[in-house]
């Protein structure tokens, strides 16, 4: 047996070991908002709101998402023709995917282990294995970050490919496990069904939406929807796909079994002109029942009772409210605001404005790791 005051020692070493090592629990509640123009990710603290870290990234992050257990955060840095993987324990930049040629939007299969990427420039779906990714690639790349572009610099990225195809240049080499499909010009909205079979793409251009299937990478329908259609949600129980049309102030909503567009749902606030109303972002509640659709240049979101469609509700927010999050029991609504470099904070209990948080210049996306 164990003598005691020995067994005592080595409790006691373990014990100062356990408080001495930073401990990162899944769950910190902190925010993270991606900046167009700042080239970074801002970290707030969930209840404070204050800015802990700024993390560099590549230029012209927008979308954010999750890895699959949440221990990353993938960047889409659309200047810098990268994604970015971020550490959510060390709030640091770890890795980098690339090169990607403007990666626009991408989802993740269930898994986590495939990616599917809007290629705006080349019309194209990109589906990237991300396994093979990181087994094939020629070492690790170089992190760099990109400076923070210079006041009055328009945060749209500049188009160099046509001129460069003119100049008769070869393209850069295929990214190992990517595989691509053409889908109409300027694709955008990414969404993959749950069981990975089925992706989802917008094309601002066709005003369509492609459905992609995924095994024999083919287009099995194509939907025409509304102007311009930029971003998906799907609803709870699969039955809805909603897709947003910014050019045509609306949202169209999808029938995923047969393929068919079924109804529009369309907005117009108070005092405002139609062509002001730039419906992007939308999401919906957990149990299906609220749809919030930021309606861009109206600075507005609207709330959607999405049994009767009827929107119920035009909440006052920010510079073109671009996209929209909604934290873990469904309480709080996050409204990121491009044109006035903030958050809007809503209790969605009230549907009122509880706070405006400055973030950084043309914020885009936020995540809430809760």
């Amino acid at each position: 047996m164990m003598h005691k005051s020995l067994s005592r020692q080595i409790f006691l070493a373990s014990l100062i070991t356990t408080c001495t090592l930073p401990v990162y629990a899944k769950g910190t509640g902190y925010l993270f908002i991606s900046s167009e123009k700042d080239n970074n990710i801002s970290v707030l603290d969930g209840k404070t709101y204050e800015v802990i870290k700024r993390i560099g990234t590549e230029a012209r992050p927008r979308h954010l998402q999750f890895n699959a257990d949440k221990t990353q955060i993938y960047a889409a840095a659309g200047d810098g023709n990268a994604i970015d993987v971020i550490d959510v324990a060390k709030l640091e930049l770890v890795d980098r995917i690339g090169e990607i040629d403007d990666p626009e939007l991408f989802d993740l299969s269930a898994d986590g282990k495939t990616m599917y990427i809007s290629l705006e420039d080349d019309g194209a779906l990109g589906i990237l294995n991300l396994d093979e990714y990181f087994a094939k690639r020629e070492g690790k790349p170089d992190l760099k970050v990109a400076e923070a572009a210079p006041e009055g610099a328009s945060s749209e990225a500049e188009d160099d490919a046509a001129d460069d195809k003119a100049e008769g240049e070869e393209e850069g080499e295929k990214l190992p496990g990517m595989t691509t499909v053409e889908v109409g010009e300027e694709p955008e909205g990414i969404l993959v069904s749950p069981d990975g079979k089925t992706a989802y793409v917008t094309s601002e251009v066709a005003n369509t939406v492609h459905v992609v299937d995924t095994a024999s990478k083919e287009i099995k329908a194509n939907i025409v929807v509304g102007n311009r259609p930029r971003r998906f949600a799907l609803t709870p129980d699969q039955k809805e796909l909603w897709v947003s049309n910014e050019l045509s102030g609306s949202v169209s909503i999808i029938d995923p079994a047969t393929n068919k567009l079924t109804e529009t749902i369309n907005f117009l606030p108070p005092k405002f002109r139609t062509e002001d109303v730039t419906p992007v972002g939308i999401t919906l509640s957990k149990d299906g029942k609220t749809a919030v659709v930021a309606l861009g240049r109206a600075n507005h979101v609207a709330f959607v009772d999405v049994a009767s469609r009827k929107v119920t509700d035009y909440v006052l927010v920010g510079k073109r409210a671009w996209n929209t999050t909604l934290n873990k029991d469904d309480s709080l609504l996050f409204v990121v605001n491009g044109l006035s470099d903030d958050i809007s904070i809503i209790d969605m209990a009230s549907r009122k404005v509880l706070k405006s948080v400055p973030i950084a210049r043309v914020p885009h996306t936020v995540l809430i790791d809760d």
